[in-house]
């Protein structure tokens, strides 16, 4: 119970999560709280892939990563992992960040990236 006047704040919850490419070589699994929003870039890359990403980088175990193939672009900085199989472009990871991914929330169960809020991160101008 808390001391009268104090207010008592509930701490979000982690949620496991699950998530693949189309064909199912690659999966991957991570927690975070629920999600409810998602960001889009507007780079030259970004847009064209057309992706609602996750709004954290965020620790995912991955399987199939033999089915994974790199794409780099601009300043070599970010991984851009994609299905080797079926094209899908599942996440990508900051090469100063390694083992934290942006994950493709179309990649993701249980969440219908067209439903959330979206933010557009201003990566034409990085």
């Amino acid at each position: 119970m808390s001391p009268p006047g104090r207010a008592v704040y509930a701490l979000p919850m982690a949620r496991s999560y699950q998530g693949r490419c189309h064909c199912g070589a690659v999966r991957f699994r991570f927690e975070a709280e629920e999600i409810t929003r998602g960001v889009r870039c507007n780079c030259s890359f970004c847009i064209r892939k057309g992706a609602v990403m996750s709004t954290e980088y965020l620790p995912a175990e991955i399987e199939g990563k033999d089915a994974l193939a790199l794409y780099h672009w601009g300043d070599l900085m970010v991984n851009h992992y994609f299905c080797r199989h079926c094209g899908i472009y599942p996440f990508h990871d900051v090469i100063a960040k390694p083992g934290l991914y942006r994950v493709n929330l179309g990649c993701v169960e249980g969440v219908d990236p067209l439903a959330l809020e979206i933010r557009v991160l201003d990566g034409r101008s990085l």
